[in-house]
């Protein structure tokens, strides 16, 4: 018997993604990111949203100030986030990881880059090939803050069980060192699920 094509990273988000859309704009982004709200920049700076889904956060840190590009490869998230948020100066551009190829081949370099619930969806190889392009977009001093979802994967989504452990390590061997980790309850009250935040900065630009 052949092995059916394995899911995309991206499964079952283009076909949902009126619902999604919904659900993600029922939180706000303080709530998400009240363990982490103290690792963004202070002052005006460049922000990568990667996997952007409805710009929900895209749109709360250009509110504040920030030059944000909000990377969504699924269509359908991108035209409706677009749509909602048309009122916030927001880049929106069809890049995603492992190899963010939009991004990496203009050289865009960034103060902060933001993964909300996107790291989970690569394989091991997946990840490894990203933290090195995530690296590569940090400007010195930059941070990453990356959540991981753990618990019951929805039907027709792919998802691994990746630790906080494995991604720190990860982390260390592109030049990042961390500076946060925390767990929390999942925002949406799902039973059974909840999350990691990771905080992870670059002293030096890596090449």
């Amino acid at each position: 018997m052949v092995d059916p094509k394995p899911l995309a990273s991206t499964a079952g988000y283009g076909e949902a993604a009126d619902v999604l859309v919904e659900q993600y704009e029922s939180v706000t982004f303080g709530d998400v990111h009240r363990d982490v709200l103290h690792l963004f920049p202070s002052r005006p700076g460049t922000i990568l949203d990667i996997g952007a889904g409805s710009g929900r956060d895209a749109a709360a840190l250009a509110g504040q100030g920030h030059v944000v590009v909000a990377a969504e490869p699924t269509e359908e998230l991108r035209r409706l986030g677009q749509r909602i948020h048309d009122d916030r100066d927001i880049e929106w551009v069809d890049d995603s990881l492992p190899e963010m190829r939009v991004l990496r081949g203009r050289g865009a370099r960034f103060d902060l880059i933001l993964l909300t619930a996107v790291w989970m969806h690569l394989d091991a190889q997946q990840r490894s090939l990203a933290m090195g392009a995530v690296a590569q977009m940090l400007l010195p001093q930059g941070r990453v803050v990356l959540s991981l979802r753990h618990g019951p994967v929805p039907a027709g989504r792919r998802m691994f069980d990746v630790s906080a452990d494995e991604t720190v390590e990860l982390a260390r061997g592109q030049g990042l060192h961390v500076v946060h980790l925390s767990e929390r309850a999942d925002p949406h009250g799902r039973q059974g699920v909840h999350w990691s935040y990771v905080g992870l900065e670059l002293d030096t630009a890596v090449d």
